[in-house]
Protein backbone atom coordinates (compact mmCIF):
# COMPACT_ATOMS: atom_id res chain seq x y z
CA UNK A 1 0.00 0.00 0.00
CA UNK A 2 1.27 3.69 -0.48
CA UNK A 3 2.22 4.83 2.29
CA UNK A 4 0.28 8.41 1.90
CA UNK A 5 -3.15 5.98 1.57
CA UNK A 6 -1.99 4.30 4.83
CA UNK A 7 -3.29 6.23 8.16
CA UNK A 8 -6.50 7.48 6.63
CA UNK A 9 -9.26 7.06 8.16
CA UNK A 10 -12.63 7.93 5.92
CA UNK A 11 -15.71 9.44 8.11
CA UNK A 12 -19.07 10.13 7.49
CA UNK A 13 -21.93 11.46 10.47
CA UNK A 14 -25.57 11.45 10.32
CA UNK A 15 -26.94 14.26 12.37
CA UNK A 16 -30.76 14.56 13.20
CA UNK A 17 -33.09 17.66 15.14
CA UNK A 18 -32.31 17.60 19.15
CA UNK A 19 -36.30 16.81 19.62
CA UNK A 20 -39.13 15.68 17.18
CA UNK A 21 -41.06 18.68 17.55
CA UNK A 22 -40.42 22.11 17.85
CA UNK A 23 -42.87 22.85 20.87
CA UNK A 24 -40.67 19.92 23.05
CA UNK A 25 -37.65 23.00 22.83
CA UNK A 26 -37.45 24.61 26.00
CA UNK A 27 -38.15 27.97 26.28
CA UNK A 28 -34.29 29.21 26.17
CA UNK A 29 -33.83 27.07 22.92
CA UNK A 30 -37.54 28.33 21.03
CA UNK A 31 -36.18 31.99 21.73
CA UNK A 32 -32.68 31.45 20.14
CA UNK A 33 -33.98 29.62 17.20
CA UNK A 34 -36.04 32.26 16.19
CA UNK A 35 -33.01 34.25 16.34
CA UNK A 36 -31.46 31.84 14.14
CA UNK A 37 -33.95 31.61 11.44
CA UNK A 38 -34.62 35.33 11.31
CA UNK A 39 -31.22 34.54 8.97
CA UNK A 40 -32.86 32.20 7.22
CA UNK A 41 -34.76 32.30 4.02
CA UNK A 42 -38.11 31.43 4.07
CA UNK A 43 -40.71 30.55 1.56
CA UNK A 44 -44.09 32.42 2.25
CA UNK A 45 -45.84 31.10 5.12
CA UNK A 46 -43.26 28.98 6.56
CA UNK A 47 -43.29 29.13 9.97
CA UNK A 48 -40.35 28.90 12.51
CA UNK A 49 -41.09 25.33 13.84
CA UNK A 50 -41.31 24.26 10.06
CA UNK A 51 -37.59 25.27 9.98
CA UNK A 52 -36.71 23.79 12.95
CA UNK A 53 -38.05 20.79 10.99
CA UNK A 54 -36.54 20.91 8.03
CA UNK A 55 -33.20 22.54 9.42
CA UNK A 56 -32.04 21.93 13.07
CA UNK A 57 -30.37 19.42 12.17
CA UNK A 58 -27.35 20.13 10.42
CA UNK A 59 -26.58 22.79 13.19
CA UNK A 60 -24.75 21.39 16.32
CA UNK A 61 -26.59 23.67 18.71
CA UNK A 62 -30.05 21.92 18.06
CA UNK A 63 -29.34 18.39 16.28
CA UNK A 64 -27.39 15.30 17.50
CA UNK A 65 -25.08 12.90 16.25
CA UNK A 66 -26.88 9.02 15.79
CA UNK A 67 -24.23 7.53 13.60
CA UNK A 68 -20.45 7.70 12.64
CA UNK A 69 -19.33 5.37 9.78
CA UNK A 70 -15.38 5.06 9.45
CA UNK A 71 -13.81 3.43 6.62
CA UNK A 72 -9.69 2.39 6.33
CA UNK A 73 -7.92 1.18 3.36
CA UNK A 74 -6.36 -2.53 3.73
CA UNK A 75 -4.23 -4.40 1.52
CA UNK A 76 -4.13 -8.03 1.29
CA UNK A 77 -1.78 -9.51 -1.38
CA UNK A 78 -1.44 -6.55 -3.37
CA UNK A 79 -4.60 -5.92 -3.43
CA UNK A 80 -6.08 -3.04 -2.17
CA UNK A 81 -9.54 -3.21 -0.14
CA UNK A 82 -11.41 -1.25 2.37
CA UNK A 83 -12.76 -2.29 5.86
CA UNK A 84 -15.25 -0.51 7.20
CA UNK A 85 -17.74 -0.17 10.35
CA UNK A 86 -20.17 2.16 12.33
CA UNK A 87 -20.97 3.70 15.57
CA UNK A 88 -24.78 4.02 15.75
CA UNK A 89 -27.13 5.33 18.90
CA UNK A 90 -29.73 6.79 20.18
CA UNK A 91 -27.79 7.66 23.25
CA UNK A 92 -25.40 10.34 21.65
CA UNK A 93 -22.58 9.98 24.59
CA UNK A 94 -22.39 7.04 24.29
CA UNK A 95 -21.88 6.98 20.37
CA UNK A 96 -19.18 9.65 21.08
CA UNK A 97 -17.08 8.07 24.08
CA UNK A 98 -17.24 4.66 21.44
CA UNK A 99 -15.78 6.70 18.53
CA UNK A 100 -13.37 8.69 20.62
CA UNK A 101 -12.19 5.45 22.41
CA UNK A 102 -11.50 4.20 19.08
CA UNK A 103 -9.74 6.94 17.52
CA UNK A 104 -7.00 6.92 20.55
CA UNK A 105 -6.53 3.46 19.64
CA UNK A 106 -5.09 4.51 15.90
CA UNK A 107 -2.66 6.61 17.11
CA UNK A 108 -1.59 10.23 16.84
CA UNK A 109 -0.62 9.20 13.12
CA UNK A 110 -4.16 8.63 11.57
CA UNK A 111 -5.65 11.26 9.01
CA UNK A 112 -9.44 11.96 9.23
CA UNK A 113 -11.04 12.75 5.60
CA UNK A 114 -14.29 13.78 4.98
CA UNK A 115 -16.58 15.16 1.87
CA UNK A 116 -17.18 18.69 3.53
CA UNK A 117 -15.76 17.31 6.67
CA UNK A 118 -13.42 20.80 7.47
CA UNK A 119 -17.14 22.59 7.50
CA UNK A 120 -19.24 20.05 9.03
CA UNK A 121 -18.29 16.85 10.41
CA UNK A 122 -15.29 17.73 12.34
CA UNK A 123 -16.76 20.66 14.17
CA UNK A 124 -19.83 19.04 14.75
CA UNK A 125 -17.83 15.94 16.10
CA UNK A 126 -16.27 18.34 18.62
CA UNK A 127 -18.90 21.04 19.02
CA UNK A 128 -21.35 17.88 20.50
CA UNK A 129 -18.43 16.12 22.23
CA UNK A 130 -18.63 19.70 24.29
CA UNK A 131 -22.02 19.70 25.14
CA UNK A 132 -21.79 16.12 26.14
CA UNK A 133 -19.38 17.16 28.64
CA UNK A 134 -16.80 14.74 26.62
CA UNK A 135 -13.35 15.90 25.72
CA UNK A 136 -12.82 16.77 21.54
CA UNK A 137 -10.43 13.41 20.31
CA UNK A 138 -7.11 14.84 20.43
CA UNK A 139 -7.01 14.01 16.65
CA UNK A 140 -9.71 16.62 16.30
CA UNK A 141 -8.59 19.43 18.63
CA UNK A 142 -6.63 22.11 16.76
CA UNK A 143 -6.52 24.19 19.76
CA UNK A 144 -2.99 25.39 19.48
CA UNK A 145 -2.09 24.03 16.66
CA UNK A 146 -0.47 25.83 13.05
CA UNK A 147 -2.96 25.34 10.30
CA UNK A 148 0.14 23.47 8.65
CA UNK A 149 -0.40 21.12 11.62
CA UNK A 150 -3.59 19.62 11.35
CA UNK A 151 -3.66 16.96 8.96
CA UNK A 152 -7.28 16.87 8.30
CA UNK A 153 -8.30 15.77 4.46
CA UNK A 154 -11.41 17.33 2.59
CA UNK A 155 -12.61 15.26 -0.74
CA UNK A 156 -14.64 18.52 -1.52
CA UNK A 157 -11.69 20.61 -0.22
CA UNK A 158 -9.32 18.97 -2.87
CA UNK A 159 -11.75 19.46 -5.76
CA UNK A 160 -12.08 22.83 -5.73
CA UNK A 161 -8.76 23.45 -6.00
CA UNK A 162 -8.66 26.47 -5.00
CA UNK A 163 -12.09 27.76 -6.37
CA UNK A 164 -14.36 29.05 -2.80
CA UNK A 165 -17.13 29.35 -4.73
CA UNK A 166 -19.44 26.96 -4.33
CA UNK A 167 -20.70 24.06 -2.90
CA UNK A 168 -20.22 20.38 -4.79
CA UNK A 169 -21.99 17.61 -3.55
CA UNK A 170 -20.47 14.34 -2.91
CA UNK A 171 -23.37 12.36 -5.09
CA UNK A 172 -22.64 14.36 -7.94
CA UNK A 173 -19.08 13.89 -7.86
CA UNK A 174 -19.56 10.02 -7.18
CA UNK A 175 -21.74 10.68 -10.33
CA UNK A 176 -18.91 12.30 -12.87
CA UNK A 177 -16.71 10.08 -11.28
CA UNK A 178 -18.47 6.68 -12.08
CA UNK A 179 -18.07 5.38 -8.34
CA UNK A 180 -21.10 2.66 -7.63
CA UNK A 181 -22.87 3.64 -4.58
CA UNK A 182 -26.21 1.59 -2.91
CA UNK A 183 -27.50 4.91 -2.06
CA UNK A 184 -31.00 5.27 -3.31
CA UNK A 185 -33.18 4.15 -0.40
CA UNK A 186 -32.97 7.26 1.18
CA UNK A 187 -31.52 10.59 1.15
CA UNK A 188 -30.19 13.06 3.77
CA UNK A 189 -33.63 15.24 4.09
CA UNK A 190 -34.88 12.05 4.84
CA UNK A 191 -32.67 10.91 7.94
CA UNK A 192 -34.56 13.26 10.76
CA UNK A 193 -38.05 11.14 9.84
CA UNK A 194 -36.47 8.16 9.12
CA UNK A 195 -35.40 8.62 12.82
CA UNK A 196 -37.54 10.17 14.95
CA UNK A 197 -40.57 8.31 13.06
CA UNK A 198 -39.20 5.22 12.36
CA UNK A 199 -36.47 4.73 14.69
CA UNK A 200 -34.62 3.24 12.30
CA UNK A 201 -30.85 3.35 12.89
CA UNK A 202 -29.66 0.69 10.83
CA UNK A 203 -30.85 2.05 7.66
CA UNK A 204 -29.27 5.31 8.73
CA UNK A 205 -26.49 3.23 9.34
CA UNK A 206 -26.48 1.48 5.85
CA UNK A 207 -27.18 4.82 4.37
CA UNK A 208 -24.24 6.44 6.24
CA UNK A 209 -21.57 3.64 5.08
CA UNK A 210 -22.42 4.58 1.55
CA UNK A 211 -21.09 7.41 1.87
CA UNK A 212 -18.35 6.96 3.70
CA UNK A 213 -17.34 4.23 0.86
CA UNK A 214 -18.05 6.60 -1.79
CA UNK A 215 -15.42 9.52 -0.27
CA UNK A 216 -13.05 6.25 0.10
CA UNK A 217 -13.18 5.80 -3.35
CA UNK A 218 -13.44 9.68 -4.51
CA UNK A 219 -9.89 10.38 -2.74
CA UNK A 220 -8.41 7.20 -4.67
CA UNK A 221 -9.66 8.89 -8.05
CA UNK A 222 -8.87 12.27 -6.95
CA UNK A 223 -5.26 10.38 -6.88
CA UNK A 224 -5.70 8.78 -10.25
CA UNK A 225 -5.80 6.22 -8.65
CA UNK A 226 -8.32 2.90 -10.02
CA UNK A 227 -10.92 2.35 -7.57
CA UNK A 228 -11.86 -0.31 -5.04
CA UNK A 229 -13.48 -3.58 -6.08
CA UNK A 230 -16.84 -3.99 -4.57
CA UNK A 231 -16.19 -7.76 -3.23
CA UNK A 232 -12.77 -5.90 -1.66
CA UNK A 233 -15.03 -3.75 0.67
CA UNK A 234 -15.96 -5.43 4.29
CA UNK A 235 -18.50 -4.20 7.13
CA UNK A 236 -16.60 -4.82 10.05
Amino acid sequence: MQSDLKDILFLDIETVRVVDQYQQLNERLKTQWARKANFFKREEGQTDEDLFQDRAGIYAEFGKIIVIGIGKYTQQNGVLGLRTRYFADHDEKKLLTEFRESLEKMGPGVRLCAHNGKEFDFPYICRRSLVNDLPIPSVLNMSGKKPWEVGHLDTMEMWKFGDYKHYTSLDLLAAIFDIPTSKGVMDGSMVSEVYHQQGDLKKIAEYCMGDVVAVAQLYLKMKGLPIIASNNIVNS
